[in-house]
């Protein structure tokens, strides 16, 4: 479970943004194969496995602190008491498949993300 705040946040960190390696999609019969991995195993230089893992590893970090910002916008939607359908946090929780605590700082972080106009409301 991913939690509301990343170590180290490139849209705040002073410095170069790293740009994601892009994700390509695998053709179906090499993901039955677990040992196939993005054709990483083909990769015999170890500079050049090194190279790719390393993009593929920022690649879905970045996806990952993508999508948990967009649970916690979605969480703080949710739970927007002027929605006349609005959530509990313990609601959330079990849809989310988050304690109900971890439900209450996502939908702070989502307000947090909303009021700096990061992801704005859909």
């Amino acid at each position: 479970m991913s939690e509301p705040h990343s170590a180290t946040n490139p849209r705040t960190s002073p410095g170069r943004r790293l740009k994601p390696a892009p994700l390509l999609f695998e053709p179906s019969e090499a993901t039955a194969d677990p040992e196939h991995f993005f054709d990483l195993e083909s990769i015999e230089d170890p500079r050049e496995l090194l190279a790719r893992s390393t993009e593929l590893a920022l690649a879905f970090r970045a996806a990952a602190d993508r999508a948990t910002e967009f649970q916690a916008v979605a969480a703080a939607q949710l739970a927007d008491p002027q929605r006349f359908d609005r959530l509990s946090t313990a609601m959330i929780a079990e849809r989310a498949d988050w304690t109900e605590d971890y439900a209450r700082k996502m939908v702070e972080y989502g307000r947090e993300l909303m009021r700096a106009g990061t992801i704005t409301e859909a």
